[in-house]
């Protein structure tokens, strides 16, 4: 379960930021998970929650946005939005299959509350 050493960098992350704006506390932690991410979120929650305790981020909550898969076609230069169980990805406005992807691979830190 990788979640544990993603949860673990995270959190050196956060505290590193923390320290940067003399921040004592973190009161929410938002993260942007893309569906092709390879993070499974209900893990990544258990991972946050057991490895929060005795850092800044002891009563944080984490709010995770799941981003599904966003690809831009290379002929009609639309972009298409997919669901991680779709299996085959064709432009949704012209059927071409010449996509790149855009965004939903990646899990990003996105927001720090801190006091």
């Amino acid at each position: 379960m990788h979640e544990y050493s993603i949860v673990q960098s995270m959190l050196d992350l956060i505290e590193e930021n923390a320290k940067k704006h003399n921040a004592m506390k973190v009161e929410k932690v938002v993260v942007k998970i893309g569906v092709m991410s390879g993070v499974e979120a209900h893990l990544l929650k258990i991972a946050f929650d057991t490895f929060k305790e005795g850092t800044l981020c002891s009563d944080a909550e984490l709010e995770m946005i799941i981003q599904p898969i966003i690809a831009k076609c290379r002929a009609c230069k639309k972009e298409s939005r997919f669901e991680k169980n779709e299996i085959f990805y064709e432009c949704k406005h012209c059927g071409d299959v010449d996509l790149e992807i855009v965004d939903g691979e990646d899990m990003i830190l996105m927001q720090l509350d801190m006091n």
